[in-house]
């Protein structure tokens, strides 16, 4: 049986105005996050139509229940990351625009690629989570704890659960599909898509969220966009509309990254086993701390109380 656990922590972002840069000294970072949060909405609802449509063809009555366990977890992490991004449109009501358009992106391949394709996007994109997440976590002092609590804490949760269940997807895959090289076949058509909806969300933020408040330009969102960006500031300082921004990790050390980046790629190749992957050590605190009932919700002001 699985051993995932549906957790409820309530988050409320109703207290008072949530901060575009919630992480007053890294921006970059801040507005990583906040696409984040609008992606996770679009993704997790193509999760929950993929696994659905996918139950009747399981067989395993193991992998049925890893299946149920990861949709009520999704679930949640949906539910949640709605409250955040619903308080930055009270506060900047053209982003609706851009959350409906992110929404829509991911709807469409719902509606228009088979399911093996959306199992195997889905698999691929949560074998990358477990590196990538662990890079963030291992480094939650510089990234998250000088930042808004309730953000902060909306992630950490999140991402240690991301971890917890990092095998589900690729388990469903399996039952269902079950070619290993087929997923890396989907490889190019997923990141294409993925770009779409970074565009789709860089632009609306642009357009939508006052340069001040922001302090970035979102097109660092963009790979491709991030690179050009650069090498401009960097060739061209003085450019009277040039928007200066330091990188979101630049706190974190290069060995790190570059390990995070060398266990990304290794993550889409037909063979890899995310249980083999080291894990975030902040995940094991994180939820003997939720069991023992502390306000998790809260992370940082929860820690300095205790």
């Amino acid at each position: 049986m699985t051993e995932l656990q549906v957790r409820r922590p309530r988050f409320n972002f109703g207290d008072a105005d949530v901060p575009f840069a919630w992480n007053p000294e890294n921006p970059q970072f801040s507005f990583f996050m906040n696409a984040t949060s609008m992606i996770a909405i679009g993704f997790e609802q193509m999760i929950v139509a993929a696994v659905q449509e996918a139950r009747p063809l399981i067989t395993d009555p193991e992998v049925l229940a890893e299946a149920a366990a990861f949709l009520r977890q999704e679930a949640q992490h949906s539910s949640s990351h709605r409250k955040h991004v619903a308080a930055l449109i009270d506060h900047y009501p053209g982003l609706q625009e851009t959350f409906d358009a992110v929404n829509a992106a991911f709807d469409e391949v719902t509606a228009t690629t088979p399911l093996n394709f959306r199992l195997a996007y889905i698999a691929d994109l949560e074998a990358t989570f477990t590196p990538a997440f662990k890079l963030m976590l291992d480094n939650e002092r510089t990234l998250f704890r000088p930042g808004d609590d309730r953000v902060a804490s909306l992630f950490l949760w999140h991402f240690v659960e991301e971890v917890e269940h990092r095998s589900s997807a690729l388990v469903i895959y399996d039952a269902v599909v079950g070619d290993r090289w087929y997923r890396m076949r989907a490889l190019p058509a997923t990141l294409r898509h993925l770009v779409q909806v970074s565009r789709i969300l860089a632009d609306g933020v642009n357009q939508h969220v006052p340069l001040q408040d922001r302090r970035i330009d979102a097109r660092t969102f963009v790979p491709a966009d991030r690179v050009r960006l650069a090498l401009r500031q960097r060739f061209s300082p003085d450019s009277e509309h040039m928007v200066k921004s330091v990188p979101a990790f630049h706190s974190v050390p290069w060995r790190e990254k570059l390990t995070s980046v060398g266990r990304v790629l290794l993550s889409q190749t037909p063979f890899h086993d995310p249980n083999h992957q080291p894990l975030p050590r902040f995940a094991d605190r994180w939820f003997r701390r939720y069991d023992e009932g502390a306000d998790v919700t809260r992370w940082y002001a929860a820690e300095r109380a205790g």
